[in-house]
């Protein structure tokens, strides 16, 4: 089952091991990021769903690098340092489960729940991992990759898809535009999902 996610951070200019990340050393960063949907439900809507007609929304899994509130620069293959200063609300699994799940909400006529919501049976299950949400410092992108897992009701058949988005920062790696980049890049992945899952 997967888990949730929030906010970005800022990018350090020295190349760094995967073993030797650069730390914020305790300093308090001077704001904290999050990401907010582009779409979102209309207040006061009701819908209405089967049992086993829902779609439950999951926190994707993360690979280590992701597995905290900090922004990974990619160096190159085998190199990634933090964007400095800066670091999300929450961490990312979980703020790109909850964007997704209100560009869901807000763009089909589905009953979108979340992981600790339904009661009985969950329904569809939207699951996967967020590979990538990070800096590409070879190109100066956002890059956010998500490899979607669709269940069906009762676990019969799985649907498997990846959506990838890339954008540009436009100047140094700090965590203002890094920030904006991965929240445009996460929300044209959830729109992209969405379209996929359909009404």
């Amino acid at each position: 089952m997967i888990r949730r996610l929030r906010a970005p951070l800022l990018v350090a200019v020295t190349a760094v091991s995967l073993t030797a990340c650069i730390g914020l050393g305790g300093k308090t960063p001077p704001f904290l990021l999050t990401l907010d949907a582009d779409a979102a439900p209309v207040a006061g809507g009701a819908r209405t769903a089967g049992e086993a007609a829902t779609l439950t929304i999951l926190i994707p899994t993360a690979p280590q690098k992701l597995r905290t509130t900090r922004i990974p620069v990619q160096q190159d293959e085998a190199s990634v340092a933090y964007v400095k200063d800066a670091q999300w609300v929450e961490a990312p699994s979980r703020l790109f489960q909850r964007l997704v799940s209100e560009t869901i909400s807000a763009r089909t006529s589905r009953v979108v729940l979340d992981e600790g919501q339904y009661l009985t049976a969950p329904g569809e299950q939207l699951a996967g991992q967020l590979m990538e949400f990070g800096v590409d410092a070879r190109t100066n992108e956002a890059v956010v990759v998500y490899q979607a897992m669709l269940v069906s009701a009762g676990g019969k058949t799985v649907t498997q898809r990846r959506f990838e988005a890339r954008e540009a920062i436009g100047g140094k790696v700090e965590a203002k535009p890094v920030g904006e980049a991965l929240t445009r890049g996460a929300n044209k992945v959830a729109a992209e999902v969405s379209g996929w899952l359909g009404g």
